[in-house]
């Protein structure tokens, strides 16, 4: 038999299915906000959660820009920002925890394609399952509790510290970041739909009501995972635990904004055009 004919008798191998794009990857989860937050916005920070009865860590970030890795003890460490990513972040995630509770305690995650369609966060995660977000300053959750710290481990982590954006959660205002980069800003990741909040700030802007106190004013918005993370320049000095009186007050005049109808004005639609013109996508 020829080689042509060989290679006709083959099966052919079965095509990859492509994940779907999600624009919104993460709606429908109670902590959506925060999610996002881990995967676009937080340069280090974790939450513990348990998925189908495995103890999980998330994390924004490990060693390598690995997707996840299992500890002696057998939790899953699942990273949020990593080199490989389909058009589901939700999949990529599910998928990432499917394959590491299958690693030998102490090994770390390598993938080499991506997944196909398959389990999402949203059929792993309770409904009514809290998640805490705990904003740290380093990276020392990459080191396993059952591992030996080294003189070049410690290097690594100060390292890896150094070079880390300053960040930190408001306190008693979900999603709300404290940064510092030369000068001091807010990020505050918001679980409306992009079109309603658009609006809401339009309407606000009109009427000058978009700072978040005297001198800090509304410089644009994030666009991320299918929401907006509205973005404040703060005054010069504003640290993180003088902004929960203000985020608050802010929060009163944007939920009477969202509840208003009706069309906009010739004024607010000229605001939005100016929130939208300022929209950075991330990735």
């Amino acid at each position: 038999m020829g080689k042509k004919s060989r290679r006709t008798d083959m099966p052919a191998k079965p095509k990859r299915r492509e994940v779907p794009f999600v624009e919104r990857p993460f709606e429908g989860l109670p902590a959506e906000t925060d999610l996002v937050a881990l995967r676009e916005i937080l340069p280090s920070a974790t939450a513990e959660l348990e998925l189908d009865g495995t103890p999980v860590l998330f994390v924004t970030l490990l060693p390598d820009q690995v997707p996840a890795l299992r500890r002696e003890d057998g939790t899953v460490v699942i990273a949020f920002q990593t080199r490989m990513r389909s058009g589901d972040a939700s999949r990529d995630l599910a998928y990432a925890f499917e394959r590491a509770r299958e690693l030998t305690p102490g090994q770390p995650l390598y993938l080499s394609e991506l997944p196909e369609p398959g389990t999402r966060l949203q059929d792993l995660i309770a409904a009514d399952a809290p998640l805490a977000v705990t904003v740290h300053q380093g990276f020392e959750y990459w080191v396993d509790p059952a591992t030996e710290r080294t003189p070049e481990l410690e290097e690594a982590l100060e390292s890896a510290a150094g070079n880390a954006i300053p960040m930190e959660g408001v306190n008693g205002v979900t999603s709300a970041y404290w940064t510092r980069m030369g000068k001091e800003f807010l990020r505050w990741v918001r679980p409306e739909s992009e079109y309603e909040l658009l609006d809401a700030l339009a309407r606000l802007q009109a009427r000058r009501e978009t700072d978040l106190e005297e001198g800090a004013r509304l410089i644009g918005a994030f666009r991320a995972c299918g929401v907006l993370v509205p973005v404040w320049e703060l005054n010069p000095g504003t640290e993180a635990d003088e902004l929960t009186e203000p985020c608050r007050r802010f929060e009163d005049r944007l939920q009477a904004a969202l509840a208003e109808t009706g069309t906009l004005t010739a004024d607010e639609r000229r605001a939005r055009a100016g929130l939208i013109s300022r929209q950075v996508n991330l990735r």
